[in-house]
């Protein structure tokens, strides 16, 4: 029976990082948000955090580096996903529920957004360690601003048991 809480909470924290990620990710919503939001405000803010794992379906141009770019991208997002699937199957048996549910949840997509950031940040054009680094950086501000929506869907996932 612990084993099928798990799974849940675990199936739980995935299926929101997916909808997360499909939803506020794609090409259509993350080229809205750079033309129709202002990041000196707080709902600027927020959609442009929602929009960081993105995902393109063709580049930018025809050059390599923009392949190139394309390709880290997507590999990103998905990489989001598999990370907090990974953190969460070994987190989520742990738990008994509630706070500490959320909080494996939230930090799930703290630490897999940082991994498939620093991860990526090798395929870029002109990768360094210091881009890594700020990337690493920068994705796990996503993690924190956007992983209580992950943190309440692994508590409700625990409870439903």
């Amino acid at each position: 029976m612990a084993l099928f809480r798990s799974r849940t909470a675990t199936g739980a924290g995935i299926l929101a990082t997916v909808l997360l990620v499909v939803i506020f990710g794609n090409q259509i919503f993350t080229e809205w948000v750079d033309r129709h939001s202002d990041g000196s405000t707080v709902w600027g803010f927020f959609l442009r955090m929602l929009a960081w794992p993105r995902w393109w379906i063709s580049p930018r141009d025809g050059t390599g580096d923009a392949a190139r770019d394309l390709l880290a991208s997507d590999l990103r997002a998905l990489l989001v996903i598999l990370f907090v699937a990974l953190v969460l199957s070994v987190a989520a048996r742990t738990v008994a529920g509630g706070g500490g549910a959320f909080v494996v949840g939230w930090a799930a997509l703290i630490f897999g957004a940082a991994l498939a950031a620093f991860t990526t940040a090798f395929i870029v054009s002109d990768p360094t360690m210091l881009g890594a680094l700020n990337a690493a950086a920068g994705a796990s501000g996503y993690g924190l601003f956007v992983g209580w929506i992950v943190g309440i869907a692994v508590a409700a996932g625990r409870k439903a048991d």
